[in-house]
């Protein structure tokens, strides 16, 4: 209770009213207070490392069936003890493709539901174990809130959550409920990441320090299209709206909320260049379709302080002609690594320099995380992203049929998506320092570490 009293103390003061004025001399609202969660509800606890009973098979259905979906569901019919009793989309088109990427891997036909409410009837089914959400960023909380209602396991595309009322949203149902709500960030399952994490939970890189992650991706193209549900999102919206890809990485290998935790963040947006030169010049400088205007800033950087001294930067820009990027920094006090824009490790006593091909060779293969050896090589043949997502999906079903603890939490879920709203508050603001939540409520130290299920 007292550190809840501390928090809002602390919000207060980091959150106060302020006017100041940007780039373009407009003036700036004032921030208003963010829901710091208050005491747990009574008859709640929290599901730190929670496990339930074993499912042997795990009957799923997917929610939304484009790019992501449809892939998901191929990855599924290359798992024993899966089976995709349904799949649903506003767009009979896409379910009926994913259709036939389930039946052409010998798999039964899923059942089919086609509108914009028919996915109320799939999470009301009796044979459904989880709920795979692979919808727009608006509908991922409301259905893995009423899919919980329901009794059911879901996992949502990232983000999880675009507000803080989301976030709380989808913690305290899953801890009235006591069922697992994972985000599906599958970038934790890339292989550099997994080698690094392991070496930064072994001391290679003794106390790390300082993390980087980023989502920089030229996504222009997409301002092409005139059904492309993302791109309205930046009209309206500054800040980071994409955060988990470089946040959840880093955060793994900072142990947030297994003995850390994010104090407060200040974000700062460049103007908006990108979108409107590359409009221009698809469409002239005239057109209705160059004079829209986006108020999401080409470059967002936020910095987060953690509660034992560590800082992390995460960036995103998806507007400038730049190589992909997602940075996966890690700086400690005896090493560093990073995957981009080559993958190199430098240590102690020659960290001014990397190490050479074949001693990082061999320091891969000698920090190998499990999961690549159990899985890697089946998950390049099957692929998906270089094969990260195979093994992400590979774990969340494993750890069902094992009734285990999942990798990744209901915590991890709100932590990383909750920079959606909190960098636009800061942006918005000239920068403002703005409080992170404790989503745990005050246990984030009862984790010593963070452990995979084995």
């Amino acid at each position: 209770m007292k550190r809840n009293i501390l928090n809002f103390i602390l919000s207060i003061l980091l959150l106060g009213f302020v006017s100041c004025s940007t780039s373009q001399n407009k003036e700036v609202k004032p921030v208003a207070n963010i829901d710091l969660g208050g005491p747990r509800p009574a008859g709640q606890e929290n599901v730190l490392q929670l496990a339930v009973d074993p499912i042997p098979t795990v009957r799923v259905a997917i929610i939304g069936t484009g790019n992501r979906g449809s892939k998901a569901s191929r990855r599924f019919t290359f798992m024993d003890g899966v089976e995709i009793k349904a799949i649903c989309d506003i767009h009979e088109d896409r379910v009926k493709r994913t259709q036939e990427i389930i039946t052409g891997s010998d798999f039964p036909p899923a059942d089919e539901y086609v509108g914009e409410v028919t996915w109320r009837e799939v999470v009301e089914r009796e044979d459904i174990d989880l709920v795979y959400i692979t919808t727009d960023w608006a509908n991922h909380v409301p259905m893995a809130v009423y899919a919980m209602e329901q009794g059911k396991h879901v996992a949502i595309e990232v983000p999880a959550a675009i507000s803080i009322d989301e976030c709380w949203q989808l913690i305290d149902t899953a801890e009235k409920m006591r069922l697992h709500c994972t985000i599906l960030e599958n970038c934790c399952y890339d292989f550099f990441e997994l080698n690094t994490l392991n070496m930064a939970q072994q001391g290679l890189f003794g106390e790390l320090v300082h993390v980087e992650g980023a989502y920089i991706h030229d996504l222009r193209s997409q301002l092409r299209s005139t059904t492309n549900w993302r791109t309205p999102f930046y009209e309206d919206y500054t800040g980071n709206p994409y955060p988990t890809h470089g946040l959840g990485p880093v955060c793994q290998a900072l142990n947030i909320h297994r003995g850390d935790k994010m104090n407060y963040l200040v974000s700062v947006s460049s103007d908006q260049f990108g979108m409107t030169q590359y409009l221009e010049n698809q469409f002239g400088k005239d057109t209705d379709r160059a004079r829209k205007e986006y108020k999401m800033g080409d470059m967002n950087t936020t910095i987060i302080k953690t509660e034992k001294g560590k800082t992390i930067m995460i960036q995103h820009d998806v507007t400038s002609p730049r190589p992909y990027s997602r940075l996966h920094t890690l700086s400690g006090t005896k090493g560093f690594a990073q995957k981009y824009p080559n993958p190199g490790i430098a240590l102690e006593p020659d960290a001014h320099n990397f190490l050479k091909k074949d001693a990082y060779d061999k320091l891969i293969k000698a920090y190998e995380h499990p999961f690549i050896t159990e899985v890697g090589e089946y998950a390049k043949k099957v692929g998906g992203h270089g094969g990260m997502d195979f093994i992400m999906d590979y774990r969340l079903i494993y750890c069902l049929q094992n009734g285990l603890p999942l990798d990744i939490d209901v915590y991890d879920a709100a932590e990383w998506s909750c920079l959606v709203e909190l960098t636009e508050l800061s942006a918005s603001n000239g920068g403002l320092p703005v409080s992170i939540p404790d989503f745990t409520r005050g246990d984030w130290d009862q984790l010593d570490g963070l452990r995979f299920a084995k």
